[in-house]
């Protein structure tokens, strides 16, 4: 097994637990589908393999996400926000990205766009 690179490794700002949240967005449309986790183990093998791996802090394991449900995210593009400590993850996702089974895992609106007044 290969480490991830160490100039990209540097440049990372990891939490307290390791690991950097991961923005996942449909990379054609735009919309924003989930958030999710990544160590430089995860970051490693998405990049090696163009498949989305993160880790699951609930399991305490690497998961790729596709790989029991089906619904897979093929990688299109990984870059790093300017303090390093977010990454985006662009894909194309097959099915529902969240585990709810919708489309994207945020669903839950808080504050609607307040039509302009004339």
């Amino acid at each position: 097994m290969t480490a991830l690179d160490p100039d990209l490794a540097a440049r990372l700002t990891r939490g307290p637990a390791g690991l950097v949240p991961a923005v996942v967005q449909q990379y054609d449309s735009g919309e924003v589908l989930m958030l999710a986790w990544m160590d430089d183990e995860a970051l490693r093998r998405t990049l090696t393999t163009r498949r989305a791996t993160y880790w699951s802090r609930s399991r305490e394991e690497y998961w790729i996400k596709g790989e029991t449900s089906g619904h897979h995210q093929y990688v299109k593009s990984v870059s790093l926000d300017c303090d390093g400590d977010t990454l985006l993850v662009r894909v194309d996702q097959v099915g529902p990205a969240c585990h709810t089974g919708t489309r994207t895992c945020f669903t839950d609106e808080l504050l609607a766009e307040k039509e302009a007044e004339l």
